[in-house]
């Protein structure tokens, strides 16, 4: 066993940051990143390419738009100890009346895709994730 390895309290990491959509890395295993953020508002649409995104929502509500190739939209509605899988390739938007989410994502993947639509807003971090502080 890692020396260094200490276990994360998710409720403590979360009260240590108030930021929406600019995860913090909570662990690593293998060649990804356990991360959390707190939701509020729209995220921007976006696609990454070479991966899935798996999301765990911890708390409040998590809405997850997605677009299929037609351009058809279909929003998936998670709540409190839901998970969800967007597929690698599919264009997608989160959204939140406000809340918190888990996510598992390969280490250096950026939260705002490959590809994303429109100006990022200033509360959505477009960044790989931050250290737990």
């Amino acid at each position: 066993m890692n020396a260094h390895a200490q276990p994360v309290n998710l409720t403590e990491a979360l009260a240590s940051f108030a930021d929406v959509y600019s995860p913090r890395i909570v662990a690593r295993m293998n060649d990804y990143d356990v991360r959390i953020a707190h939701t509020l508002g729209e995220h921007v649409w976006h696609v990454h390419e070479d991966t899935d995104e798996f999301f765990l929502v911890l708390d409040g509500r998590f809405d997850v738009a997605l677009r299929d190739a037609d351009g058809r939209e279909t929003t998936v509605v998670l709540r409190k100890g839901d998970t969800f899988v967007v597929p690698k390739g599919t264009e997608h938007k989160p959204s939140s009346p406000g809340g918190s989410i888990l996510m598992f994502e390969p280490t250096g993947t950026p939260t705002t895709g490959d590809r994303h639509e429109g100006e990022i807003p200033d509360h959505v971090d477009s960044t790989t994730g931050h250290a737990l502080s």
